[in-house]
């Protein structure tokens, strides 16, 4: 049952329950520089292709992502709060999933993804700069007439990354995803601390060109964006979602900054609605072969504790149901291979 001060309901249902969200606590205030918010530019549209579709199902999306109350208590706690929202669990439980549910059902724009690395720095995640790229195209370039060749505007070469292009400032929040940050260098959760605290960052090869405007792209597809001085100072702190597998601890630093989700793994309602809007209605012959596996894929998880991930489950049902399971050679190949469990040798 929805509660009232939801702005995320878990409907999948796209609404402008943004528009209802509170200010900001004092203490996670960002936008008090902003005149008017309608001068701020709106989040890009997301028409539901690409990453948005692969992961909410191209069709039946109003239930592709199943929150249960938990979760969506959660996430509204972030959103209200203005923190990051660490979300741990199992590899295919559906933690990145429940941010392109979040930003699809919010209307906050495409998902803003940032694939975590053992080599990942925060400068990736904020912004790149093709300074050798800029060098070669000014060598291209013919002199002018004091026989010097001038270097083409920086902004051309300078592209923010995920997590800069969140920290602009929208007219609403954006949603970026920190995917496997337990993935990543030991340095990299500290690093995020002062970005997190204060909702900005500089430039500094924009800061010694002066105070003046400076066009650079952004990690949305075709889309670029002003940045003044060198810095970027959001106006809504963005719905930061960071994932992890579990694989390792994070400072007390990181954590008392964050709200903290743990998903477990799906009940067979939540599976078999999950199916649904990827596969569509069960087309085998008795109606039942989908539930035969799905209580298949249960039964190992919780009585043998076989690491299974649901893509495997959409893998064999979708094998399945184009007639794999037709002869029992077949259905071996979808229980030991399609269902092999990923802690196994």
């Amino acid at each position: 049952m929805a509660e009232n001060w939801w702005i995320y309901r878990g409907t999948g249902v796209p609404h402008d329950g943004i528009a209802a969200l509170p200010p900001a606590p004092a203490w996670r205030s960002f936008g008090d520089w902003v005149d008017s918010e309608e001068e701020l530019p709106p989040p890009p549209a997301d028409d539901a292709t690409g990453l948005t579709a692969r992961r909410l199902g191209r069709t039946r999306q109003a239930t592709a992502y199943q929150a249960d109350d938990r979760e969506i208590h959660l996430v509204n706690l972030a959103l209200h709060l203005r923190r990051p929202l660490l979300i741990t669990g199992k590899p295919g439980v559906g933690k990145s999933t429940l941010a392109y549910a979040v930003a699809h059902e919010l209307g906050l724009g495409p998902v803003l993804r940032w694939p975590i690395s053992s080599r990942s720095a925060l400068r990736d995640g904020l912004y790149t700069y093709d300074a050798i790229g800029r060098l070669h195209e000014a060598g291209l370039r013919p002199p002018d007439h004091d026989g010097d060749r001038q270097p083409p505007a920086i902004g051309q070469f300078l592209r923010l990354g995920p997590l800069g292009t969140a920290l602009l400032p929208w007219r609403t929040p954006r949603v970026v995803l920190i995917d496997e940050i337990d993935k990543s260098d030991i340095d990299l959760p500290n690093d995020l601390l002062n970005v997190f605290e204060e909702g900005e960052f500089e430039i500094p090869e924009l800061q010694r060109l002066g105070p003046g405007p400076q066009e650079v792209a952004t990690a949305d597809p075709g889309r670029r964006a002003i940045v003044r001085g060198g810095h970027v100072r959001c106006a809504h702190f963005p719905l930061v979602v960071l994932t992890s597998n579990g694989e390792r601890e994070f400072p007390s630093a990181l954590l008392r900054r964050c709200i903290r989700l743990e998903i477990q793994p799906p009940t067979e309602d939540r599976l078999a609605a999950m199916v649904a809007a990827h596969l569509g209605a069960d087309r085998s012959a008795d109606g039942a072969q989908r539930s035969r596996l799905i209580t298949e894929f249960l039964r190992r998880q919780r009585e043998d504790g076989s690491d299974l991930a649901n893509d495997q489950l959409l893998n064999a049902l979708l094998m399945a149901e184009r007639g794999l399971w037709g002869s029992a050679p077949g259905r071996d190949v979808i229980h030991d291979v399609l269902l092999r469990p990923l802690n196994e040798s």
